[in-house]
């Protein structure tokens, strides 16, 4: 099974795929929209997205490409964050990764490289191929990835702010392979109505069921100011009585609007 992720190679989002591509045959794209087209439109029977950082919190163009295309998720994949910083010495005053590894990492970069240029690129792997390239480019990523291809030195090892940094990544499949088996379901509502008490009447459901929401964060629908998609993670499977007769009353309250089942899941811990 061939499984499409953000490249390029080296990339967490790549390290995480490992758990699902099974004969280890994974491609790249430069987006997490891609990748959710690639899949939706039966390119590819899985892909890999990362959803949330246990410190930089929730990746929005994941939720927003969740919300855009009909998908499913199949496998919930949760792995350690290790950033380092690469080059190919010392004379360097651009530091390139992503937006997110940057953001890791920042109170080591405000003590010790406060005169660096910061630059945002598509990957953790991409900044690590202009330290590569570029003598006045380091990177921050993986230090494994110090060895693939030219060597990098490997500058400083742990540099993210928070020891405990880690960082959920969804592994998402066409709709026919949506399970309602597994102890955590992800959920889209856009209620397309606003008034008084509606979070609280869209909470109440699982409340009063005994089902703890893991995660439940708002994105602008893009109709109009002020209208909102709400993203959901609860800890029931959708093959429980008591989740599906919870949804029968989102669903009543999102009548106007819809209710997207993106499926249930189990949990996997990647340490690589």
């Amino acid at each position: 099974m061939t499984a499409v992720t953000l490249g390029p190679e080296g990339t967490y989002s790549h390290r995480a795929t490992t758990a699902v591509a099974d004969d280890g045959e994974i491609d790249f794209r430069q987006s997490v929209t891609a990748i959710v087209d690639a899949v939706a439109t039966g390119e590819y029977d899985r892909g890999v997205i990362p959803i949330e950082n246990s410190i930089e919190g929730s990746v929005t163009e994941s939720l927003d490409a969740l919300a855009e295309y009909d998908v499913a998720v199949v496998r919930e994949i949760v792995t350690p964050i290790r950033h380092a910083l690469l080059a190919q010495g010392e004379g360097f005053d651009t530091i390139a990764s992503h937006s997110q590894a940057l953001a890791q990492c920042r109170s080591y970069l405000e003590r010790e490289f406060p005169d660096a240029t910061l630059e945002a690129v598509a990957s953790t792997a991409q900044g690590v191929e202009f330290a590569r390239d570029d003598p006045s480019v380091a990177g921050i990523g993986h230090p494994a990835n110090s060895e693939n291809g030219t060597n990098l030195e490997v500058l400083a090892e742990d540099i993210q702010d928070q020891d405990s940094n880690a960082t959920r990544f969804f592994a998402i499949a066409p709709t026919d392979a949506r399970s309602s088996g597994g102890g955590k379901t992800s959920l889209v509502v856009y209620p397309d109505v606003d008034y008084p008490g509606l979070l609280l009447e869209m909470l109440e459901p699982f409340a009063e069921r005994d089902i703890n929401m893991a995660r439940v964060e708002s994105r602008p629908s893009g109709q109009r100011l002020g209208d909102y998609v709400f993203h959901i993670d609860i800890e029931a499977g959708l093959y429980e009585t008591r989740t599906q007769d919870a949804l029968e009353e989102i669903e009543a309250l999102a009548e106007n609007g819809w209710v997207r089942r993106l499926g249930s899941y189990d949990t996997e811990h990647v340490v690589k």
